[in-house]
């Protein structure tokens, strides 16, 4: 589960850092400053997770079903929120119209949020010494 988790959070992080890279120089010129600042939340919340993954894929505390049970609601999470925020800001630049995806951004954000509570329930268990 450990390298499943690392190779997710590296996954998620590189293409973080291009979709960034991407917005700043290929987008800007393309995309209103509200349409921009759109997009960069969905890099900045995939990057998040991207060490959240990260951190979990290290995290020696953490059983392997919980560390098993927030990859997948992380891993959706960012498909659904910051993939749904990538095409409602791109929206214009495109011949279909991604506005139907529109309710899929918060599904995404419960996903993530659900992903923050497994884990701090698993830590509340834990014995105290």
């Amino acid at each position: 589960m450990n390298r499943k988790l690392l190779i997710a959070g590296s996954l998620f992080g590189i293409l973080a850092i291009i979709l960034g890279a991407f917005a700043a120089h290929g987008l800007k010129p393309e995309l209103s400053v509200e349409r921009m600042q759109t997009f960069e939340t969905g890099v900045k919340y995939q990057m998040y997770n991207a060490l959240f993954l990260l951190f979990l894929g290290g995290l020696p505390v953490a059983s392997e079903k919980v560390k098993n049970i927030c990859f997948y609601l992380t891993v959706f999470g960012v498909l659904f929120f910051s993939g749904s925020i990538y095409l409602l800001a791109t929206n214009p630049l495109t011949s279909f119209d991604f506005s139907i995806f529109g309710p899929v951004t918060p599904v995404g954000g419960l996903l993530m949020i659900s992903a923050w509570i497994v884990l701090l329930i698993s830590f509340s268990k834990l014995k105290k010494k």
